[in-house]
C-alpha cells in the first residue's frame, strides 16, 4: 500500500487540515506478473471518521485498515475533525461542507480515486459514527453505503458540544417521507457499550420503518478499539460481497 499524508489549506475550514490517503499498490506477490504502477481503474473510496478525542491517524494506529485497503483494493481517506461532530460550526469551521464537497473534490482531483457516488462509502466510530449517520441521511445521493459503529444516536452528547446538532432519527423520518433512496446501511455496537441502548434504538427505528440494514450486536465488547478493529473487517467484507460494483470488486483479495 501507499500511505500518503497531506496538509492543505481548506476553504471550508479556513485553516490547514491534515489528511491521510491509503492507496492500494503493488506487493511482493506481484513481482512475477508483469508488475505496473498504473491502476487498471480508479479506486473506490472509503471516508473513515474518527471518534471524539482522536485524530486522522487513529484508525491507522489502532486497526489493520492499511492491510485491509490493500487486500480489498479500496482507497481509504481519513482527516482530523477535532471534536466538531462533522458539522458546520459558528467559528467558520464548516466540517459538514468539507466532507461533502471539498474533500472529495481534493481527493479525486489529486489521486486515482473515483468521484462517482456509487464508488463512495462512509464509516465511523463513536462521534464518527454520529457523523456518518448525519452525512449519509442528509446527503444520501453521495454514498453507496455507510457503516456506523458505536454511535451516539441522540443529540444529547452532540448538543453539549455544538448547539443545534441534527437528530438522527428525525433525519431518517425525513428521508423516508421524501421518498429518497437510502444508502445501504451497516450498524454495529458491542452489548457492553454505554451507547448500546442508543444503537439498539437506531436499529429498531430502521426495522420498524422497513429500511434494509445489517445489524451486529456483539456480546462482550464495550466502547473499544478491539471491537472497531473487528467490525471494519466485517464492514469491508460486506461491501465487497454485497455492495461494490467497481472494477476491483469481483477480484479475489489482493495477496500481500
Amino acid at each position: 500500500m501507499a500511505l500518503l499524508e497531506c496538509n492543505f489549506v481548506s476553504y471550508s475550514l479556513e485553516h490547514g487540515v491534515n489528511i491521510t490517503v491509503t492507496l492500494p499498490t503493488l506487493s511482493s506477490c506481484d513481482f512475477a506478473d508483469n508488475p505496473c504502477h498504473t491502476p487498471r481503474a480508479k479506486y473506490p473510496v472509503l471516508y473513515l471518521l474518527h471518534g471524539k478525542g482522536n485524530d486522522y491517524q487513529s484508525w491507522l494506529r489502532y486497526t489493520g485498515i492499511g492491510r485491509l485497503a490493500e487486500e480489498q483494493q479500496i482507497a481509504v481517506v481519513t482527516f482530523s475533525c477535532g471534536n466538531r461532530f462533522y458539522l458546520n460550526c459558528p467559528n467558520h469551521e464548516n466540517y459538514f461542507d468539507f466532507l461533502e464537497q471539498e474533500l472529495p473534490e481534493f481527493v479525486s482531483g489529486n489521486f486515482p480515486i473515483s468521484d462517482r457516488p456509487e464508488d463512495r462509502y462512509l464509516a465511523g466510530l463513536s462521534m464518527g459514527g454520529y457523523g456518518t449517520l448525519i452525512h449519509a441521511l442528509s446527503c444520501p445521493a453521495q454514498y453507496a453505503a455507510f457503516g456506523a459503529f458505536s454511535s451516539p444516536v441522540r443529540t444529547v452528547t452532540a448538543s453539549q458540544e455544538i448547539s443545534g446538532a441534527p437528530d438522527v432519527l428525525a433525519l431518517l423520518d425525513g428521508l423516508q417521507k421524501a421518498g429518497g433512496k437510502m444508502p445501504q446501511a451497516y450498524l454495529a455496537c458491542g452489548t457492553e457499550d454505554s451507547l448500546f441502548a442508543d444503537n439498539r434504538e437506531l436499529e429498531e427505528a430502521f426495522a420498524s420503518r422497513g429500511v434494509p440494514h445489517v445489524w451486529h450486536a456483539v456480546p462482550g465488547y464495550a466502547h473499544e478499539w478491539r471491537f472497531w478493529d473487528m467490525e471494519i473487517v466485517r464492514f469491508l467484507d460486506w461491501l465487497k460481497k454485497e455492495v461494490r460494483t467497481d472494477a476491483y470488486a469481483p477480484l479475489p483479495l489482493h495477496k500481500i
